[in-house]
């Protein structure tokens, strides 16, 4: 079965990776792209980038089996709405929504609308965050102790730093990642957040600085710094690491440690890391597109990415309070699956 997709927006930056990653399935057929308003004369350049059709959102949801959102965050609801009045199954870039109302608006929405609504964690496809699963659940590091992570990056800029489109800054770009693997691995949710969020690097209007203490529903406790702080001159774009410490041992991975370091004495001088491994994009464009086949839920369902909007809601909340605060969710679902 060849299954046809269409990307809505290509306002955000993975939508690159994943047209091209549309493009290699051999079981996929990328129809084309579509998009409204401001960003209208972007996408346009990005279908001859692409070279697929542009086309406009009514004759793109007659053409397709699936969409992908890579629109601004504010604009999620918009597109998910029209896929589920299309019928159409959506992958949605993340997070889900800046809110939890909204979030679970659109999952009930897809659910009456009986759509499959996926939300883009590319993370889920890397292999140390599979291996460090396995080893959990294998029972490796005997009783969970403490994680830490961090998703360090640049700062994007554009509409990723305009809190109107966006919803915020770090906590609400970067920060998501992390939490969503944690609780993938764990099994667990995040029971309480106590957050400190800042602008320091950048002359920007939402946080670039995030630092969150979490204490997870067993009782471990979890830090996490999601900051854009990399400068713009390091070697890589960022990072996404996390260490999990238990009663029997310690698992440190790092997603994106597949690299090479290399050196010029021509041209651009300096150091650059030149990444290797595996492309989580790539996984989750396959799951996405085996699952409108296979007409199931993807890998990470919109119920599921309900409570990580819960607990960035949560952080500006505590930030704003200078004080924990509990994180409650509407939404029960297996984390582990």
């Amino acid at each position: 079965m060849t299954v046809r997709i269409g990307i809505c927006s290509t306002a955000h930056l993975h939508a690159d990776s994943y047209a091209a990653s549309l493009t290699e399935l051999s079981n996929a057929e990328f129809v084309g792209v579509t998009d409204v308003g401001d960003y209208v004369d972007d996408t346009l350049a990005k279908a001859d980038e692409y070279g697929v059709d542009y086309l406009e959102p009514d004759e793109l949801f007659t053409k397709v089996d699936g969409v992908i959102v890579c629109s601004t965050n504010a604009d999620h609801a918009t597109w998910v709405t029209r896929a589920a009045d299309a019928g159409v199954d959506v992958l949605c870039e993340k997070p889900l929504a800046p809110t939890v109302a909204e979030a679970q608006e659109m999952v009930n929405l897809c659910r009456e609308s009986d759509i499959n609504l996926g939300v883009a964690m590319p993370l889920r496809f890397c292999q140390p965050v599979r291996n460090a699963k396995t080893a959990l659940e294998n029972g490796v590091l005997g009783e969970l102790q403490f994680l830490s992570g961090t998703n360090r990056g640049q700062m994007p800029g554009g509409w990723f730093v305009d809190s109107n489109a966006s919803g915020g800054g770090a906590v609400m770009d970067h920060s998501v990642h992390i939490i969503d693997i944690v609780r993938w691995i764990t099994g667990e949710n995040v029971q309480e957040i106590y957050a400190e969020i800042d602008t320091r690097f950048h002359d920007i209007s939402v946080e670039d600085v995030n630092l969150l203490s979490m204490k997870l529903t067993d009782g471990t406790e979890f830090v996490l710094d999601g900051s854009w702080s990399k400068p713009d001159e390091w070697d890589f774009w960022g990072d996404a690491t996390l260490r999990f410490v238990g009663t029997e041992g310690i698992v440190s991975i790092d997603c994106f440690d597949q690299k090479i370091k290399q050196t010029r004495d021509t041209g651009d001088p300096g150091i650059q890391s030149v990444y290797w491994g595996s492309n989580p994009d790539e996984g989750l464009i396959v799951d996405f597109v085996t699952a409108v086949a296979e007409n199931r839920p993807p890998l990470k369902t919109g119920a599921d990415a309900v409570n990580d909007v819960a607990v960035v809601e949560a952080a500006y909340q505590s930030a704003e309070q200078t004080k924990s605060v509990a994180i409650e969710t509407e939404e029960t679902t297996s984390l582990t699956n």
